[in-house]
Formats: C-alpha cells, sequence, structure tokens
C-alpha cells in the first residue's frame, strides 16, 4: 500500500523529532570516554527505496553508531561543531517538511471551501 503524501510527511517530520533526539544525546555525551555519537538516516534510505522503485511506507529511520568520523584518545568521537551544524540542518529539513505539510493542508481546505 503506497503511502499519502500527509503520512509520507509525518514520517519525514518523525526522522526529524528522532535525529533532535540523537543529536542532543551525542552532545550530552560528548564527554564521556569512549562513547561514539549516533547518526539517524532516513532521506537517503528513503531517496534509495524510491529510486529502485520500492514502496516508501516501507522505509524506516536508521538509528545507527557512526563510525566514520575519527575518535579523539578517549575514545569519543563527538564534535560539537559537527552536531550544531548537524542541528540546524535538521531544524531547515522539520521546517520545510512542516512547511510542506502546512501547504497541502491549507489548500485542501480551500477545495473544500470553494465545494460550498
Amino acid at each position: 500500500m503506497q503511502a499519502t503524501p500527509v503520512d509520507f510527511l509525518v514520517r519525514l517530520l518523525g526522522a526529524c523529532e528522532l535525529r533532535a533526539r540523537v543529536v542532543s544525546a551525542n552532545i550530552a555525551n560528548s564527554n564521556t570516554p569512549g562513547y561514539v555519537r549516533h547518526v539517524v538516516r532516513f532521506e537517503e534510505l528513503l531517496g534509495k527505496e524510491l529510486a529502485d522503485g520500492g514502496d516508501a511506507s516501507r522505509v524506516n529511520p536508521a538509528f545507527e553508531p557512526d563510525l566514520e568520523t575519527p575518535a579523539r584518545p578517549d575514545g569519543n568521537n563527538v564534535s560539537l561543531e559537527l552536531e550544531l551544524n548537524s542541528m540546524r540542518e535538521n531544524r531547515l529539513l522539520y521546517e520545510a517538511y512542516s512547511s510542506i505539510l502546512r501547504s497541502h493542508f491549507a489548500l485542501l481546505e480551500s477545495a473544500i471551501s470553494a465545494g460550498h
């Protein structure tokens, strides 16, 4: 079953919410020896599924350890600069997705009003 535009946008917003929690946890653990930062991948997985002709409703956000960012001598690989950039990017994505969702509902409301 294909997802509706609203379902799709709600899932994108949910991925942003999860990413915000993960970034916050990374920042909170920035001085914890041995802590490995985590990332949330969703948009890229979604894009790959759609490019392969798959069903977007089957894709879920992936919560994964970041094994690519180099670690400090204490084993922690959290970079506050990287986390702040992730937070900014996530905020912009959230604002874009919520703006699209608002526009979708405004269009529906206009269509309903025009029918009366």
